[in-house]
């Protein structure tokens, strides 16, 4: 497939405590290496060069999987008369290039092993929606969240985003059992302060035990975000105010929310669009269809994502576009619930930032993004056959576009200065044989059943032979099933 010619070389790989990863070109590459089908890559080097990187997407150590470097982080080298790389990815400026430039997604192939490297972050997620208030609260969402997070992190998830929303009187610091959660894991945290003050009484959804005043929603929002949000490049705790949905809050919290997260720099995320039921309801309150809504309160912009939008109109998507407001597209979520298909293939033709979610276990059962990953491909084959994302864009959808709609630069891609965050996948494995051939598009065409093979989150091995490694997975397991009984016992 390649006509290649590479000349012998090694790499010296070099850990460093923040989690970058440097290389030492030996000797040199030969510069130009051409693909029929994708036109002419090129790899530009000089000898003695040095390219940093660092890998990307959600979240010190490398690993000892392919031989490179042990665990005392000492130098290891790749000794090859012959290295076939048969990756390729898509630089800032959009060119092709192989794996040890700017890349996306690249294919190794490494003493006869072929590997897989990538990242990915879920933007949406619920890992918990109810809580009862009692002192077990606590304990309660960080269990759930050991396994909320686990379990994506096990299919190549870095980066986790959760709209957790529910805070009953007196349940305690919720977000920080979140983030002890995610640090335990090894997980990259987008945490939300997500909030609702329209009750039943008022005419939203949600109980009155379940919601708070505008005031003390701000004044908690202010708390957290002092607390746990980190704005600095490498970032493992960040925060997003975060609303539920025009159902459940009222026009003054979604105003009140978003001039303090711009105060603060923070980004605002809320349900859009994710159903009839919805436009309806805005048409009948306010007299307008959802974005003009909320664009009224001032949530449109580069700093605003929503989850779903599946509704919105050919002028509602050229908004969208014009003022960069984002939109987590929910495939499995939008199918179960027959909410809709996301014209997806508009978006990304007009340059909405578009990321790919699981959004909740309410809504979807699983948490892979492997797994929504080749929903989302074959979703859109079926639905706008020829103008569907090819299986690379999907990819990239849950990538670099993840990372766009969390206003994150510094993850997202395998490039020079990103984090240290990837997935490796086998590709002997026997469901991917002939899969490798495409290697850009395979996770979506052919698909990934079970974990991968290794997941590193800021140079941190936290998945390897498809388990956890930093805690106990068949305990916490267990110990979820069984406060998962308990509590529906209470039903």
């Amino acid at each position: 497939m390649f006509d290649t010619a590479l000349r012998a070389f090694a790499f010296r790989f070099d850990m460093h405590e923040r989690g970058t990863v440097q290389i030492t070109q030996r000797n040199r590459i030969l510069r130009r290496i051409h693909d029929r089908t994708l036109g002419r890559l090129r790899i530009e080097s000089t000898q003695y060069r040095k390219i940093a990187f660092i890998i990307a997407a959600h979240h010190h150590r490398f690993f000892g999987m392919l031989n490179m470097i042990d665990k005392s982080r000492t130098i290891a080298f790749l000794r090859a008369v012959m290295v076939e790389m048969i990756g390729f990815g898509v630089g800032d400026n959009g060119d092709f290039r192989m794996i040890l430039g700017k890349a996306a997604i690249g294919f190794v192939r490494l003493r006869h092993k072929n590997v897989a490297l990538t990242s990915m972050a879920s933007v949406k997620r619920h890992t918990i929606l109810a809580l009862d208030g009692s002192a077990d609260g606590i304990a309660w969402i960080g269990q759930i969240s050991l396994t909320g997070m686990g379990e994506p992190m096990k299919h190549g998830c870095t980066t986790c985003f959760d709209h957790h929303y529910v805070f009953p009187a007196g349940c305690g610091d919720l977000i920080g059992a979140q983030f002890a959660a995610a640090e335990e894991l090894g997980m990259r945290m987008f945490a939300s302060r997500g909030s609702m003050d329209l009750s039943r009484k008022d005419g939203g959804l949600p109980p009155d035990s379940v919601v708070q005043t505008v005031d003390e929603i701000l004044r908690d929002s202010a708390r957290v975000i002092e607390v746990y949000h980190d704005p600095r490049p490498g970032s493992m705790h960040q925060v997003a105010l975060a609303p539920c949905s025009p159902f459940s809050v009222s026009g003054e919290l979604l105003r009140q929310s978003a001039i303090l997260a711009r105060q603060y720099g923070v980004r605002l995320h809320t349900h859009l669009c994710e159903t009839r039921d919805e436009e309806h309801y805005t048409l009948e309150h306010y007299g307008v269809r959802p974005l003009e809504y909320m664009a009224s309160l001032g949530w449109t912009g580069p700093d605003v994502w929503y989850a779903h939008g599946i509704h919105f109109n050919d002028e509602e998507l050229r908004e969208l576009a014009r003022t960069g407001t984002g939109v987590a597209h929910c495939p499995i979520s939008n199918m179960k619930l027959a909410s809709g298909v996301a014209r997806v293939p508009e978006m990304l033709a007009l340059d909405v930032p578009v990321g790919l979610a699981v959004d909740g276990s309410a809504s979807n059962d699983g948490s892979s993004l492997m797994e929504e990953l080749r929903v989302c491909y074959l979703l859109h084959r079926l639905t706008s056959s020829e103008k569907a994302p090819s299986g690379y864009q999907v990819l990239k959808m849950a990538t670099r576009g993840s990372a766009r709609l969390l206003g994150r630069e510094d993850i997202g891609q395998l490039a020079v200065g990103k984090c240290a965050d990837f997935f490796l996948v086998d590709s002997r494995r026997l469901e991917l044989v002939g899969g490798a051939y495409s290697p850009a598009d395979v996770l979506a065409t052919v698909g990934l059943r079970g974990p991968v093979d290794c997941t590193v989150v800021n140079g941190r091995v936290v998945v390897k032979e498809g388990h956890l490694v930093t805690i106990d997975e068949e305990k916490t397991a267990a110990d979820a099933q069984k406060a998962c009984g308990a509590y529906l016992a209470k039903a």
